[in-house]
């Protein structure tokens, strides 16, 4: 159970990253399609990464 709780914090983290870099290489024309600014990006990261 440990491991496994271990496991999904990796994960967890790992959509993180993944979620930053992707939203970090648009564009502010891109993120405004959006509906987001660019210093919304890790709070949209942390959500998506928690769901």
């Amino acid at each position: 159970m440990f491991l496994t709780m271990i496991a999904a914090k990796i994960r967890a983290y790992l959509r993180y990253r993944e979620t930053v870099r992707e939203l970090s290489r648009l564009t502010d024309r891109e993120l405004d399609d959006l509906g987001l600014s660019r210093s919304e990006i890790a709070y949209v990261a942390r959500s998506h990464a928690a769901a």
